[in-house]
């Protein structure tokens, strides 16, 4: 199997015109650079660091109403409207969002699971068929953490997690908390947790920046969801000098989980490179979920995005990579390649 067209290869999404050969396994086994007929644009599908796909039954609920009284358990408006719902109203609305997300091209998200063991199942669930990794970070209990791919910590503040944390050290799977999103007073108790990754840090000040760059905790940021929750912005280019992003579209009731709105937004409210942005959306959370994809180059299983260089949107770029980052969206996706 062979995909051909520019080609964003590598960490630095150099783009190459030739082709990528694809091996029996679903693994890439060659990029060749040689001219081509088309205007086909491909890249690494892309992995969404944080969502919260549970509450895709309650879509643009909740208007003028804060953070608290929308998301905090146990009585925001997304909780009691989860405990409304049945199952199959959950899981439909779930495997919706999975399937938008797919056409989309993302083939992972790393999901911050409520519901405890049974949550678990009902992503899994939602996902079966659709070639799509939904990671459960579940949240609850640890026997959710140990059904699912991780523990997802609501935050430093709600309780101590250090059972949870050594749960998963032994289990010898990832532990991710939301820190900083509302102040900067659950930053530090969540750094010593030494989280593989944090979530949101809206809020560092100068003593939590060196030590994000210490202990070198990757973090998903979420700009959208931020701005609609009112929380601020995060200090995105000292975060970057520091340690790894990735990037997340969060709540599913405020934001539809778009890697592409994502990146534009981000692309045009920051200082930061599109390049770099793209790595958020792809290789970082990758890397944080252990996934073996996130960039075209030999060895990496095929998971990408084929774009239509040639669509009203999109033809006439001088640059690939911006383009990608700043102008595409889902009506320019030829393909989704999700072979491994």
């Amino acid at each position: 199997m062979e995909r051909t067209g520019t080609i964003l290869r590598g960490r630095g999404f150099e783009p190459v015109e030739g082709r990528i050969v694809i091996d029996d396994d679903g693994r890439i086994e060659a990029i060749e650079e040689t001219s081509v007929d088309g205007s086909d644009i491909i890249l690494p599908a892309f992995v969404n660091a944080h969502t919260h796909i549970g509450d895709s039954i309650a879509k643009e609920a909740g208007r003028g109403l804060s953070l608290e009284e929308l998301v905090a358990p146990p009585d925001g408006l997304k909780h009691r409207l989860l405990r409304q719902a049945s199952r199959d109203e959950l899981v439909g609305a779930m495997e919706r969002s999975l399937q938008f997300m797919r056409a989309g091209g993302t083939a992972a998200c790393l999901d911050f699971r409520e519901g405890g063991v049974e949550g678990v199942e009902m992503l899994e669930a939602a996902a079966d068929g659709l070639e799509i990794d939904a990671l459960s970070f579940a949240r609850g209990s640890i026997d959710a953490m140990r059904a699912g791919d991780g523990f997802g910590a609501s935050g430093a503040n709600d309780a101590e997690f250090g059972e949870e944390r050594a749960a998963t050290r032994e289990a010898g799977k990832p532990f991710g908390i939301h820190a900083g999103e509302v102040d900067a007073s659950d930053i530090h108790p969540a750094l010593d947790l030494e989280p593989e990754f944090l979530v949101h840090v809206v809020h560092p000040e100068s003593d939590h920046l060196e030590r994000i760059a210490e202990q070198q905790v990757p973090i998903a940021v979420c700009p959208r969801s931020n701005l609609v929750t009112d929380v601020g912005l995060s200090p995105y280019a000292e975060l970057n000098e520091r340690t790894t992003l990735a990037l997340g579209t969060d709540n599913v009731m405020l934001n539809s989980p778009s890697m592409f709105r994502e990146m534009e937004f981000l692309a045009k409210l920051s200082d930061l490179p599109a390049d770099e942005i793209l790595r958020m959306a792809t290789v970082n959370g990758a890397e944080i979920a252990g996934l073996e994809y996130g960039l075209v180059e030999p060895g990496r299983k095929a998971r990408l995005v084929v774009l239509d260089g040639d669509s009203h949107n999109l033809a006439g770029a001088r640059d690939p990579v911006r383009a990608v980052v700043r102008r595409a969206g889902v009506d320019d996706v030829r393909e989704v390649v999700l072979e491994a």
